[in-house]
């Protein structure tokens, strides 16, 4: 991968890695839910469509899926801390197995909103599924399916994106410092 755009220092994650890991959490997750009805993946937006489309075309039992949509995030490269719903579900989780699909655990603040968020609905069972997670998860959010442990540093593609730019990378690559300091 020698033409990588000037945003971007290196990639982390190749798309073959990436394809090889999802495939090995859909193999985690059925067998975890071989014996239940169905199972609600709930991606949240944006980030975590193109995982979790992967993911659910990977998975070889009954599913369907649910999104909400949080804001953590402005146009700069650090959390506010606060989490705010954007978009909720469209249908009751109460009784259902619900797995939360993430695109990445940074700081822990979002996912550890959306988890006390959704057990408050009393779903049958609810787990976290993450495409990376930092080194920095300050608040040590539990990860039922990791997909990769990734360095401090801010990250695009596949998903992940910085003010809307790079999301659809093949990879995951570490953008440059200088491209979200400007």
């Amino acid at each position: 991968m020698t033409n990588l755009h000037p945003d971007l220092a290196r990639v982390i994650i190749s798309a073959e890695e990436i394809e090889a890991r999802v495939a090995g959490l859909a193999v985690e997750i059925e067998t975890d839910y071989a014996d239940v009805e169905r199972v609600i993946l709930v991606g949240i937006l944006k980030g975590a469509f193109i995982f979790l489309a992967d993911l659910a075309r990977e998975l070889q039992i009954p599913h369907i899926v649910d999104f909400m949509a949080v804001s953590s995030y402005g146009k700069t490269a650090t959390s506010t801390g606060a989490v705010r719903l954007v978009l909720d579900l469209r249908e009751p989780i109460e009784n259902e197995h619900v797995i939360l699909v993430e695109d990445i655990v940074d700081t822990g603040h979002t996912l550890n909103y959306l988890y006390h968020t959704l057990q408050m609905r009393n779903p049958a069972s609810i787990r976290t599924c993450a495409l990376t997670r930092k080194d920095r998860d300050a608040l040590n959010i539990p990860v039922d399916y990791l997909g990769f442990e990734i360095p401090d540093v801010w990250v695009v593609g596949y998903g992940l994106d910085y003010a809307d730019k790079h999301r659809t990378l093949p990879y995951v690559a570490e953008l440059k410092p200088e491209a979200y300091t400007k």
